[in-house]
C-alpha cells in the first residue's frame, strides 16, 4: 500500500517526505518546490514480537532495533495542490493524477498559518489552517466529480437501473481510484440516493462522491510547524475539525535524522528524546540547536511527530496488522533457520488464506491449515488475524 503527502505548496510536504524517508528533495520557501512526485521508503515503528518470547530475532524484510520493528512502506511526495487546481490551476492536474494510487493521504498542514492559501509567505498566525483542510477536500471531491461525470449521460440516458447496474456504472468510472463495487453500494446507500441517476441533483452526486472519497482516500492531518507559537492555538482547532490530527513538526524531525545519520546523536524515529553520540563531539551551535529542539518541540509533545503520522495512517486510516509467517513453529524460523524473519503488513480481518495467498500464489491455494506458533493450536484457513500472530501455514504443496 501506498501513501500520499499532500498538501498546499510551502506547507512543510517535502521537509515531512524527507524527515520520513531520508530521500533528498528539493527544499525551499517558495511555492511549487515539489514538481513532479518523489517517491521514497519509510518505515512502521511497531512493537517486534521477539521482546515477549525472549529471543533474538533475524529479520529479513524489515529491521528490528531494541525489540523496535521497523517495516517499511512507500511514501509520494505530490506536487502542492492550490484552489482550482481541479479546473487545472498551478500544478492541479498533474498533482490530482499522482494520487491516484495512493491508498491514503497525509495533508501536511501548515498550522502555524505563516503560509497563505496559495503558499505564499505571509505574516505568522495570519492564515487560518483550517482554511486548507476544507480547500483540500473540496478539490478532490471537485476532480472526482468530474471523473465519475464524464460521459455521465449514457447512464441517464438508461432511466432506472438496479441498484446492482448502477453500483457497478459508478465502480467502473472510479476503479482507477481503487474504489470498489461494494464500497460504492455502500456510499449510495449512505447517500439516500435511488436507482434513477437522471433525477440526481449535482447536490446529490457532490454528496455521493464525499462519501466515496473518505472510502477510497482517507486522509489525516500533520499539523505541522508546531515549533513556532502562532500554532499552538491552531493545533486544538485541527484536532476539532474531526479529522485524524498529529501535531509535528518535521523539520526537526529531519535535522534529528541527519544528526542521528552523521553519529552526532542516537536517535530512532518515535523516540521522545536523544542522547549524544558516542564518538563524535558536538560543536557549541550543534548543542545549541539540538536542544531548541528538545525545548521546542520533543519535551512538550513527546516527539516530532513524523512517525506517529507514519503510523496513524497504516495503523489507523489503512486499518492494517502487522503478523509474522514461519515455517518452524516451535523455533520461530524460516527454512534457514531465521528467527522472526518477516514482518508483514495486512489489513485487520484478513484470513489465514489472504496471508498464505499474499505469500505465494500455490500456497494459498493449496492450503490445508495453520498452526498458531505460540499457542501451537490448529488454525482453519478462515481463522482471522490477529496484530503480532506468529503463524505456521500448511499446503499441500509445501509449508510457510
Amino acid at each position: 500500500m501506498q501513501v500520499g503527502i499532500v498538501g498546499k505548496p510551502n506547507a512543510g510536504k517535502s521537509t515531512f517526505f524527507s524527515a520520513a524517508t531520508l530521500t533528498v528533495v528539493p527544499i525551499a520557501n517558495y511555492p511549487f518546490t515539489t514538481i513532479r512526485p518523489n517517491r521514497g521508503i519509510s518505515y512502521l515503528r511497531t512493537k517486534c514480537v521477539c521482546k515477549d518470547l525472549g529471543v533474538e530475532d533475524q529479520p529479513r524484510n524489515s529491521r528490528c532495533i531494541d525489540g523496535e520493528r521497523f517495516i517499511p512502506v512507500e511514501l509520494v511526495d505530490c506536487p502542492g495542490l492550490v484552489p482550482g487546481a481541479s479546473t487545472g490551476k498551478g500544478l492541479g492536474n498533474q498533482f490530482l493524477d499522482d494520487l491516484r494510487k495512493a491508498d491514503a493521504l497525509i495533508h501536511v498542514v501548515d498550522a502555524s498559518g505563516s503560509t497563505d492559501s496559495e503558499g505564499k509567505p505571509v505574516t505568522a498566525g495570519s492564515h487560518d489552517p483550517l482554511e486548507d483542510v476544507s480547500f483540500l477536500e473540496s478539490e478532490l471531491e471537485a476532480w472526482m466529480y468530474q471523473i465519475l461525470s464524464k460521459d455521465w449521460d449514457k447512464i441517464t440516458r438508461k432511466g432506472s437501473l438496479t441498484a446492482e447496474e448502477l453500483a457497478q456504472s459508478v465502480a467502473e468510472r472510479l476503479s482507477g481510484l481503487g474504489l470498489r463495487k461494494f464500497q460504492v453500494e455502500g456510499g449510495l446507500k449512505q447517500a439516500g440516493l435511488n436507482e434513477k441517476p437522471s433525477q440526481w441533483s449535482r447536490e446529490d452526486t457532490m454528496r455521493l462522491v464525499g462519501l466515496l472519497r473518505r472510502e477510497s482516500k482517507p486522509m489525516m492531518l500533520a499539523a505541522n510547524k508546531i515549533d513556532l507559537p502562532s500554532s499552538k492555538s491552531n493545533v486544538p482547532r485541527l484536532v476539532a475539525s474531526g479529522n485524524l490530527t498529529v501535531a509535528s513538526s518535521a523539520e526537526a524531525e529531519l535535522a534529528l535524522r541527519r544528526a542521528a545519520e552523521k553519529g552526532l546523536i542516537s536517535y530512532k524515529p518515535g523516540d521522545s528524546d536523544f542522547s549524544p553520540g558516542a564518538s563524535v563531539k558536538l560543536t557549541s551551535q550543534q548543542e545549541a540547536a539540538l536542544e531548541m529542539i528538545r525545548k521546542q518541540v520533543l519535551s512538550p509533545n513527546g516527539a516530532s511527530g513524523v512517525q506517529e503520522c507514519i503510523n496513524s495512517a497504516f495503523f489507523k486510516l489503512l486499518n492494517m496488522i502487522v503478523v509474522y509467517p514461519v515455517e518452524d513453529p516451535e523455533r520461530w524460523t524460516d527454512h534457514s533457520g531465521n528467527v522472526l524473519p518477516d514482518a508483514i503488513l495486512v489489513q485487520k480481518g484478513s484470513t489465514l488464506k489472504d496471508l498464505a495467498l499474499r505469500i505465494h500464489s500455490d500456497l494459498g491455494e493449496h492450503i490445508l491449515y495453520g498452526v498458531n506458533a505460540r499457542s501451537g493450536m490448529r488454525l482453519g484457513e478462515s481463522y482471522v488475524l490477529n496484530h503480532g500472530d506468529i503463524v505456521n501455514i500448511v499446503s499441500a504443496s509445501g509449508r510457510k
